[in-house]
């Protein structure tokens, strides 16, 4: 599973030119399913997600998290993450997970991630699992990483 994660002020998901959702200050999350991932790595990247300190302090020091921060989440779907480009001109995505597998993971996520900052009174948003969506945003920092759950042997 791969989560390419940015700090925003805010963004927004469009379908069909009509907003979807919208956050403020939070974290914009597009989330690709790997073809071999299950529960272990959904549990293992929502921990993840949660704890990562990728907030700034008073002493402008990223050293806190979302859950310190009250900040939002936007999670979008993306099985372009697994685009592998290395050979000719068109990426291929034989290690993303088929939308049959990929749905019920990413649903699992969403319900786990929800469930897990509920306590906190945070909201999680997403987007729309397959459809044609245009996401807008102000990235703060900018700030924007890549995590990837450890690959089974």
């Amino acid at each position: 599973m791969r989560l390419l994660i940015q700090r925003v002020q805010e963004a927004k998901v469009m379908i069909d030119q009509q907003l979807y959702n919208s956050i403020e200050k939070g974290l914009l999350v597009f989330i690709a399913i790997h073809l071999f991932d299950g529960a272990e790595e959904i549990e293992w990247m929502v921990n993840k997600l949660i704890h990562l300190r990728i907030f700034s302090d008073d002493k402008g020091k990223m050293n806190q998290s979302l859950q310190e921060q009250k900040a939002q989440l936007l999670v979008i779907s993306q099985f372009t993450l697994y685009g592998n480009c290395k050979n000719g001109r068109r990426p291929d995505y034989f290690q993303a997970a088929p939308p049959k597998i990929a749905l019920p993971l990413y649903e699992k996520f969403l319900h786990l991630l929800t469930e897990k900052v509920a306590p906190l009174s945070l909201p999680v948003k997403s987007g729309k699992f397959g459809a044609a969506m245009q996401v807008h945003l102000i990235n703060d920092g900018p700030v924007t990483l890549l995590i990837e759950t450890p690959l089974k042997n």
